[in-house]
């Protein structure tokens, strides 16, 4: 059997300059890009690893979607990661050079990692490139230390109760949210401006990047998918 070649590739949080040199050399070495999305209820299909790869004058007859719904329920989603899988597989065995792609890093919070469990089990020859997760990006930009000497810093996906919240922000340094969208009323239960530092933001690296340091601010905004809070103690 001839192999192929496959590698995963982060793409950074959204501004297209900030991939790797080798993560961009790979996309252009590549047969075939495979890159995920989002399927909306209404039909409606939107990617935002693509709109990233759109910037690098790749041959736009290598890109292939593979589209998840946006919801909690994973039973599309298995069939998806399975159709897709096999699809990487078939263009293995021919020998083609695939990457796989995820906006931010490959291994953080990442519909990279469903596909990296199947292309383990069947012991398939596999490289991963690091890449920038936005809350990396968001302290960049905001130019604050995300972590100084011993402090700690956590990072939570749709934090799940108000408890959970106040444990975080009892227990770190940096508290890091990320997913927030379902869960603005909750963090409104616990964000005191006399004791938290925040910063929020959303759409990093893109022409609508949005970033502010005034929770007021923040909740009056329609928040988007791609939005994160940065929550710090205020030292008393």
């Amino acid at each position: 059997m001839i192999e192929g070649k496959i590698c995963g590739v982060s793409l950074g949080p959204g501004d297209a300059d900030l991939i790797t040199l080798k993560g961009l050399k790979a996309l252009q070495q590549a047969d075939k890009i495979y890159y995920p999305g989002s399927l909306f209820k209404d039909g409606r299909k939107e990617s935002y690893s693509l709109s990233i790869l759109n910037q690098y004058d790749l041959n736009a007859e290598k890109l292939e979607g593979f589209y998840l719904k946006m919801d909690l329920e994973r039973a599309q989603a298995k069939v998806i990661y399975e159709t897709t899988f096999q699809q990487i597989l078939t263009d293995y065995t021919k020998g083609l050079s695939i990457a796989i792609v995820s906006e931010g890093d490959i291994s953080t919070y990442s519909s990279f990692s469903y596909l990296l469990e199947k292309i383990q089990a069947h012991k398939l020859a596999i490289d991963l490139i690091p890449g920038i997760s936005s809350y990396l990006h968001l302290a960049s930009e905001s130019k604050m230390p995300l972590c100084l000497q011993n402090e700690k810093v956590v990072v939570i996906p749709r934090v799940q109760t108000k408890e959970e919240l106040q444990e975080a922000i009892a227990c770190f340094d940096t508290v890091v949210l990320m997913k927030i969208i379902s869960v603005i009323d909750l963090i409104n239960l616990v964000i005191d401006s006399k004791k938290h530092s925040i910063t929020y933001a959303e759409r990093l690296g893109t022409d609508k990047q949005f970033i502010t340091n005034d929770w007021t601010t923040a909740n009056t905004r329609e928040t988007p998918y791609f939005s994160l809070l940065i929550i710090k103690k205020i030292n008393q």
